[in-house]
């Protein structure tokens, strides 16, 4: 196969996102896959409480694939343009580090893809400074507003008391490695998930992310999955209110992106249109369709099983040892039960749907297939 290289450095900015799927889905017409994440550890120093792949963080690691083997089905991608490596913490051993992370950026480099990590940016700097030459988008969790948030948060099951002065250790780390990694020419994304915890709290989350030297501030719902599943889940109005006091006190010069927001231009809601109308017309601010299932698969790379998402609820669907990204992708868009549920999209509204864990909190009744944008 002759695997499509790119040329292109393009710079990624709110009019360039590769992660979103709608672009591809505009250039061929139908979901292909573009994106490929790999769970490289399980291993975390922290134990978030709203962590979505809680449940599959290890006290030990075990031993993982080939890395030859990923980089073959990689190169089966045809339509690749966007890598993501995730974990636990990606970060946490210096030898996933040196023999897997970055030879699979430098082979993202070589191939015109664009790349990010998933870290929670307490690591030595050391083990980042590897990555510069490398890496797009260094992608963090950042859900306080001092490190008493941090240590409540971050270490919420821990199972073990952690010390508040070892946690102010690694939020003051966090903080400098994010600030020097950004001076050094990271690009630094920030994702703050609206919970209960936040939603009050988003604007002053916004100033200290920038103070942290970050490019880019992401909004996310949190996904009731995994150890968030217990935690309260704010209501549309409550999220909604939460979005609209950010965007009144945000920087407007820093790029902001919402990703999988359960508001629809199908809602007959004015309330839901009003935020969708000024979500689209804010300057720095773009609305990203979830990449998962659309135009991205999780690939675990200890059992070489494929999943939708890196989100352990949804069962795996195939396996790398046996098959092609490609074809699982393809099996997934026609014939998984689950992805015929959300496999709509609008092109007008820049839509391709619900999230399907979004989907299933906020909406479990509704066909959204039946619906058309109301306004534009």
């Amino acid at each position: 196969m002759n695997v499509f290289r790119s040329s292109s450095i393009k710079e990624l900015s709110p009019s360039y996102d590769p992660w979103d799927p709608i672009t591809s889905l505009r250039q061929q017409g139908r979901h292909v896959l573009t994106s490929v994440e790999m769970t490289v550890t399980n291993l975390c120093n922290m134990r978030c409480e709203h962590c979505a792949v809680g449940d599959a963080l290890t006290a030990k690691e075990g031993e993982m694939l080939p890395l030859k083997q990923m980089l073959d089905r990689l190169e089966e991608v045809e339509h690749l343009q966007t890598i993501s490596i995730t974990g636990g913490e990606p970060m946490f051993r210096a030898e996933t580090v040196k023999n897997t992370i970055v030879p699979l950026l430098k082979y993202a480099k070589e191939r015109g893809v664009k790349s990010q990590i998933n870290s929670n940016l307490t690591m030595p700097y050391s083990r980042y400074e590897l990555l510069l030459p490398y890496l797009d988008v260094m992608h963090i969790s950042f859900n306080y507003v001092n490190g008493d948030d941090f240590h409540e948060v971050g270490f919420a099951n821990s199972g073990h008391p952690v010390s508040k002065a070892a946690a102010y250790r690694l939020y003051d780390t966090m903080i400098e490695n994010s600030r020097r990694l950004s001076g050094d020419g990271m690009f630094i994304s920030a994702e703050t998930m609206i919970n209960y915890r936040t939603h009050t709290k988003l604007p002053e989350i916004h100033q200290l992310i920038r103070n942290m030297g970050a490019k880019r501030h992401e909004v996310h719902p949190m996904y009731a999955t995994s150890f968030a599943s217990a935690l309260p889940v704010l209501s549309l109005p409550e999220m909604a209110a939460a979005i609209h006091e950010l965007l009144d006190n945000r920087d407007p010069e820093m790029w902001m992106l919402f990703g999988t927001l359960p508001f629809f231009a199908c809602s007959s809601l004015e309330e839901d249109q009003l935020l969708l109308r000024r979500l689209r017309t804010e300057q720095n601010v773009t609305l990203r369709n979830d990449p998962d299932g659309r135009n991205r698969v999780n690939v675990n790379l200890f059992t070489g099983d494929v999943f939708v998402t890196d989100f352990a609820d949804i069962a795996a669907f195939g396996n790398i040892a046996s098959r092609k990204l490609d074809d699982i992708f393809v099996e997934w868009q026609t014939k998984h039960p689950l992805n015929q549920l959300v496999n709509c999209h609008c092109d007008a509204a820049n839509c391709c749907g619900p999230n399907l864990l979004v989907a299933d909190m906020y909406y479990p009744n509704v066909d959204f297939k039946a619906r058309k944008a109301i306004t534009l």
